[in-house]
């Protein structure tokens, strides 16, 4: 399940609460895992308030499109044991809007993009290395693509 808390309310107008719901279940189902039992809370807020997690969190000040912070430094990566909380996700209003328009793409695909990303960083997925990037990327495309979202690399 995916808690979403709405800290700005542009967010309502994207939609954002319609679309972490089949995001989530995508991300989960390529990783062989079905939606019930987790819990995941995503965060909709604007650039400043994500600045300010980017800086506290990771050091760098300025705003990014998504964070995520897992519940656990080795999430199990097999298995879907009742009542994981996955982690928190943060997800910037002004970048996302900025970066799909960049893109050519409807705010709608890229957040759900990004949703999925940040549930597979919680689920112990990253892309540090470009082997890492290229499992990642491909989990991505093959969630998105069973959402009817075009490939975004």
């Amino acid at each position: 399940m995916i808690e979403v808390i709405l800290e700005d309310e542009r967010w309502e107008a994207v939609g954002l609460a319609a679309l972490c719901e089949p995001a989530e279940r995508e991300a989960l189902a390529i990783t062989g895992r079905t939606p019930e039992g987790f819990e995941v809370a995503l965060m909709g807020c604007d650039d400043a308030r994500i600045a300010v997690l980017n800086k506290d969190f990771r050091g760098k000040e300025a705003a990014t499109n998504v964070l995520s912070w897992p519940a656990s430094e080795t999430p199990s990566m097999q298995g879907n044991p009742m009542g994981t909380e996955l982690g928190d996700i943060a997800i910037a209003f002004e970048t996302c809007q900025r970066e799909a328009k960049e893109k050519g793409i409807s705010v709608q695909d890229h957040v759900t993009h990004l949703v999925i990303h940040g549930i597979l960083h919680l689920l112990g997925y990253d892309h540090i290395s470009d082997q890492d990037a290229e499992e990642m990327e491909a989990l991505e495309i093959k969630a998105l693509a069973k959402l009817g979202v075009s490939n975004p690399y």
